[in-house]
């Protein structure tokens, strides 16, 4: 780790940096049990050999002599796919990386690209000649990245039609249609169920595809398409070019406000710096010049890379690689290679069609058994009776009431400036077990701002904590606190881009530290946009990497003179240059003692612990005898002075949280997501604001052993709950370490690469956690692709960033975040109870068509009914779930995770894992043994065996301890318990309109015997049957299957309020919650009626004008029946199964942000 490429104060050397303790045998960690998945001398997959730490050594034999009935766990388990892309990744690494420029003499570099450089005076280098510039274009290629594949859209269409779920829509519509091959004419009115069939699948399809063009239309309007301009120098001359034509060799002339066009080694630079926190994640812009001393190419300080911001100076570059050759855009190339991961609720509804489609093809099979001797061994009609069992539990407007559900709900989002690019993105944001976040940017604002002042041996904060806090705060009347501000003011670079505009809305041109004592200064001054001409600037040394100081000088009055000296810089430099200090309220200079110098070190170590930037100020009111007004100061001859100077005090900035962040993060972890910072930032920094956002509340075992004053080889590792990891050290990790840091609390990854977060990504989710990932920069996009749900911003994020992810928070908002967790964690409830209620009327309808055949009795209910079922009132009543509220305020966020990650759940991943890859676990050596070289005909012969075996079974209904969209209890409460209640109470309402006209259940089983020649009863040609002739039979039917049809409507009603519940009973004021729901029912309860009562249409859908309201008590009795039978399983679901709330976790700050917790603001000089 080197610190060198920082500017000073950033990193304070004054605390330790906290990393996993290295060279050290720390005590057992009881907690964790895993062990070590590599061993001395095993070869990973990309033949790196890796030795395991003593750490987990140590952990191991501990566990083995303490715990021997202890099993070894399972370590990660890559699929083929998995285990070629690492190997493909490890030998692109070893091409890719290889910038060695920084090393070379430039003209080494210069003679290697055959360019012409002066370094004396570089705006007289000559570069390449136009001719050369043009075959290497051709050698080369443009400077532009390779745009990521996009699919064509009728293919993108095609895949969602071909989903699980539409296919099992076509199957059933093409089965309708093979039905009027066995008999066209008694089969012809179902090939309207059929092609509606179709039609659903494909319309189902047209709204997800619709859904996501929208998305992507609007995320490429937020692209930046503009083509990039930049400053070369060809056959001698300076001139615009497109950044685009650049190529290795070209000489690049960059200055503050650019963007760099392309990897350049700086051969000459002026106080530049560069803003790489899109690359690297640092958020102190990082100094550029021609010399260099750091081995690693994005340390390297003369090195500047495609795509980063110019924040002050300018430079010349030799252009070293453009394109895909870039650093960005080998990051690019990273991101491209990575497979989109199939998001949850994706993988449940697959599942649900598997359990749906089996279904419906053993009950197809087991009916088509019994139907065949029962009518006489009539192929064609048992096939047909097959083929209606088989589509009456297919459900029809399921597809598109899932569909509709997650679009109300991303359109919700999209109100709240969340676009979401995949619809199902929605719901997985509410499954998430672990969210990694970048830092800069994303938790902090990426704009440095002054938090704390200290001047004449007071601590002062910037802004107020608190409404009766004023007096900590600084102001114009506390001695020292105008000199500060001055120097802020005057002794700077920065400045504003406007003056017509009030302060806060004007953008600064400069340093990012400068610019935050500049807007900090100007807050406070009054006639801030005069000071400069009020006092004007005649001399000025910028601040370099030698002196680590900036002083100016300007024509200000005093009691011995004209001119005023300013200096800031690193506080040790500015501090060794002082004599005098200003002290008491008076702000008198006196000579610095002892004490002074133990109040600075306090009051410097306090600010710079936290991972603040420090800076000193100084002044010096120079005498008039040595320096007139009119003196004439010379850099070469150095007749300026260079030490006695006043100190004024010291001043620390940070890069602050978002307002909300900590808020934000507070309920993440309360709601049971592991919320863990992945940065490219400084370990102190990284920590410094974990604990200010709620992200880290524990100590790590840094911090126990400095507050114990014992040897950290003696703090365990379960004695600490919170882990800073640094970047060099990922590579060296152990699967054993690997699962170690997993299981603490709170984590921060420091210093972390690109490639470093992907494997933490990988790593997570080969965990079993569903993984969200947020961020803003180019480095970010690996992981935020490979994620299950990747989360960039759209004002401060890069286009990478923006195509790699699912979800884009428009206003960089991260509170949004929690919001679209509440909202993906109630669409699943949601869907989750639309589901419980759509397919409970499958068993009414299915139990019909078993009765009319099998006994047989009259067909209580048409297709042309069950179609109106299932695409009219279904449809709308199930569309109202997707307005129903959290049954309690903070309910959904005090739940776990759906899918909860355990050592348990762990396990069973991993097993599954096993099985799914045809891998051996080794216990005795704790290797994954993966099966290769199969062929195709192997897998597919042991993907079929596998349901032979009893390992499959046993793990397919394993209790993970997670909550699955379709689950065992769902399917009860809709096939066997509520859907069999219905199919009674419709039945009973059925045989008794049968009754009323005359028919007893006995003359309904004897006339459906001869439905068919030669009596053809419940037909107009039908005989006479006591008393009632073809028409009255007809419509005595016809009032039968209406008051059938209304039966179905009515209960699905009251089982609408049923289903509403999982927490409360089935009463209170949470039914009536939802207007939406009253809305659709009043709906629905008009289209029966018109179906039923209005004149004519009784032709088209087979029902009777004749069914008398007073039998819509029937299913009202039912339906009363259906809620009390609701509440009591609801008692004793609690009671057997009481609801696990999250355990409450000590030392959240759940205030805002705003109010910052820089507390420590007393008085130092009275200590």
């Amino acid at each position: 780790m080197d610190e060198k490429s920082n500017p000073p104060g950033d990193e304070p050397t004054s605390t330790p940096t906290i990393t996993p303790a290295q060279n050290e045998t720390p005590a057992v960690d009881h907690r964790i049990q895993f062990a070590p998945g590599l061993h001395p001398g095993r070869k990973d997959e990309d033949n790196t050999t890796f030795q395991p730490s003593r750490r987990s050594i140590s952990a191991v034999r501990a566990h083995s002599a303490t715990r021997a009935h202890s099993i070894h766990s399972i370590p990660p388990v890559y699929t083929a796919t998995e285990r070629g892309r690492r190997k493909r990744e490890a030998e692109n690494e070893k091409k890719h990386v290889n910038i060695d420029e920084h090393l070379l003499p430039h003209l080494h570099v210069a003679q290697r690209y055959s360019t012409n450089i002066n370094l004396e005076k570089p705006g007289e280098s000559s570069g390449l000649t136009t001719a050369e510039a043009e075959e290497s274009l051709k050698a080369h290629g443009p400077n532009i990245l390779t745009p990521p594949k996009k699919r064509h859209p009728i293919l993108v269409f095609l895949g969602f039609v071909t989903s699980l779920f539409n296919l099992l829509l076509i199957v059933a519509g093409v089965l309708e249609y093979i039905l009027l091959g066995i008999n066209f004419k008694d089969n012809f009115a179902n090939t309207y169920l059929g092609a509606i069939l179709i039609a659903v699948a494909f319309i189902n399809a047209f709204i997800e595809f619709y859904q996501q063009y929208k998305s992507q239309a609007l995320l490429e309007s937020f692209l930046n398409m503009i083509p990039a301009k930049c400053m070369c120098i060809r056959d001698g001359k300076l001139a615009q070019l497109e950044a685009s034509s650049l190529v290795p060799g070209d000489v690049v002339f960059v200055r503050m406000g650019d963007k760099t066009p392309a990897d350049i080694l700086v051969f000459s630079a002026s106080d530049c710096k560069v803003d790489n926190s899109s690359l690297t994640g640092e958020s102190e812009p990082q100094e550029r010049m021609k010399d260099n001393d750091m081995q690693n190419p994005l340390e390297a300080m003369n090195l500047m890379f495609n795509s980063t911001l110019v924040v002050s100076g300018e430079a010349f570059g030799i252009v070293i690689r453009t394109g895909d050759g870039t650093v960005i855009g080998q990051i690019a190339n990273l991101t491209a290679g990575e497979e989109k991961s199939v998001s949850p609720l994706a993988h449940e509804i697959d599942n649900f069609v598997k359990i749906i489609a089996t279904i419906a093809i053993i009950t197809a099979l087991i009916f088509f058994g019994i139907s065949f001797p029962v009518n006489n061994n009539n192929v064609s009609l048992s096939i047909t009776f097959a083929v209606s069992v088989f589509v009456a539990w297919v459900p029809e407007g399921l597809p598109a009431t899932v569909t509709m559900l997650l679009t109300i709900a991303a359109k919700r989002m999209a109100a709240q400036n969340v676009l979401v690019k995949d619809l199902q993105g929605v719901e997985t944001l509410g499954a998430i077990t672990l969210l990694a976040t970048d830092k800069t940017g994303t938790l902090t604002r990426n704009q440095m701002t002054t938090t704390n002042i200290w001047t004449c041996g007071e601590l002062y904060e910037t802004t107020p904590q608190q409404a009766n806090s004023e007096k900590s705060v600084a102001s114009l009347e506390h001695a020292g606190v105008i000199d500060m501000l001055h120097i802020c003011a005057l002794c700077s670079r920065a400045k504003f881009d406007r003056t017509d505009v009030p302060i806060k809305e004007r953008e600064i041109l400069g340093d990012a530290t400068e610019s935050g004592l500049i807007r900090y200064a100007a807050a406070q001054l009054e006639g801030y946009d005069n000071l400069a001409m009020e006092y004007p600037k005649v001399f000025e040394l910028p601040f370099n990497s030698d002196t680590k100081w900036h002083m100016s000088i300007h024509k200000k009055r005093h009691a011995n003179g004209y001119l005023t000296l300013y200096i800031k810089g690193a506080p040790e430099r500015v501090w060794s240059l002082c004599s005098q200090i200003l002290i008491g309220t008076d702000g008198e200079a006196i000579p610095i003692t002892d004490d002074h110098k133990r109040s600075y070190d306090e009051t410097y170590e306090n600010m710079a612990s936290r991972g603040h930037r420090v800076l000193g100020f100084a002044e010096l009111h120079l005498p008039s005898d040595q320096f007139p007004e009119d003196f004439a100061f010379d850099k070469k001859s150095k007749n300026y002075p260079l030490g006695n100077f006043v100190f004024v005090g010291l001043a620390s900035l940070q890069d602050p949280p978002k307002h909300g962040v900590r808020e934000a993060i507070g309920r993440c972890r309360a709601a049971g997501i592991k919320v863990i910072m992945v940065t490219g930032d400084h370990p102190l920094t990284a920590e410094a604001i974990g604990r200010k956002i709620n992200l880290m509340i524990s100590d790590t075992r840094e911090k126990i052993a400095k507050r114990m004053n014992r040897p950290i080889e003696e703090i365990a590792e379960d004695e600490s709950r919170a882990i800073v990891v640094h970047g060099e050290e990922i590579d060296s990790l152990t699967d054993a370490d690997w699962d170690s840091i997993f299981w603490k609390d709170e984590i921060i990854f420091a210093r972390t690469s690109p490639k470093h977060k992907l494997e933490i990504v990988r790593r997570a989710q080969s965990m079993g956690h569903i993984v969200g990932v947020t961020g803003d920069g180019v480095n970010d996009a690996p992981a935020l692709k490979k994620a299950d749900l990747g989360i960039a911003m759209n004002k401060s994020g890069s286009d990478v960033s923006k195509e790699a992810a699912s979800m884009i928070l428009l206003d960089d908002n991260f509170a949004s975040i929690i919001r679209g967790i509440e909202e993906g964690r109630l669409i699943f409830v949601n869907l989750k109870k639309s589901i419980k209620y759509t397919i409970t009327h499958s068993t009414p309808e299915v139990i019909p068509n078993l009765l009319y055949v099998i006994l047989p009795l009259p067909l209580p209910l048409s297709a042309i009914l069950i179609l109106v079922i299932d695409l009219g009132f279904e449809l709308i009543a199930a569309l109202s779930f997707a307005w129903d509220p959290p049954e309690t305020e903070e309910g959904l966020m005090q739940l776990p995770p759906r899918k909860p990650v355990t050592l348990e759940t762990a396990q069973i991943f991993r097993r599954r894992a096993l099985r799914n890859t045809q891998s051996q676990f080794d216990e005795s050596t704790g290797l994954v043994i993966p099966l290769e070289d199969q062929t195709k005909i192997q897998k597919l012969l042991h993907t079929v065996a596998k349901f032979f075996t009893k390992v499959y079974w046993v793990d397919k209904f394993e209790n993970t301890g997670g909550e699955v969209l379709v689950d065992g209890p769902l399917l009860s409460w809709s096939y066997l318990e509520i859907g069999v209640i219905e199919a009674v109470a419709s039945l009973v309402a059925f045989f008794v309109i049968l009754q009323r006209r005359g028919i007893s259940p006995w003359d309904a089983r004897f006339m459906q015997k001869g439905a068919s020649a030669p009596t053809f009863y419940f037909s107009k040609k039908a005989k006479m049957y006591k008393g009632l002739d073809g028409a009255t039979q007809v419509d005595i039917l016809a009032e039968a299957q209406s008051m059938y049809y209304w039966s179905i409507m009515t209960l699905q009603m009251f089982n609408l309020f049923a289903c509403k519940t999982r927490l409360t009973l089935p009463f209170g004021k949470y039914m009536f919650s939802n207007r939406a729901t009253f809305y659709c029912i009043f709906a629905g309860a008009s289209l029966a009626a018109f179906i039923i009562y209005t004149p004519g249409v009784e032709v088209v859908f087979g029902t009777s004008r004749s069914l008398i309201p007073l039998y819509w008590l029937i299913p009202m009795a039912f339906g009363c029946v259906i809620i009390a039978y609701a509440a009591v399983r609801m008692v004793i679901s609690r009671k057997a199964r009481p609801v696990k709330w999250n355990p409450t976790i000590q030392g959240l700050q759940m205030f805002p942000t705003i109010h910052t917790f820089r507390s420590r603001t007393r008085s130092m000089s009275s200590r």
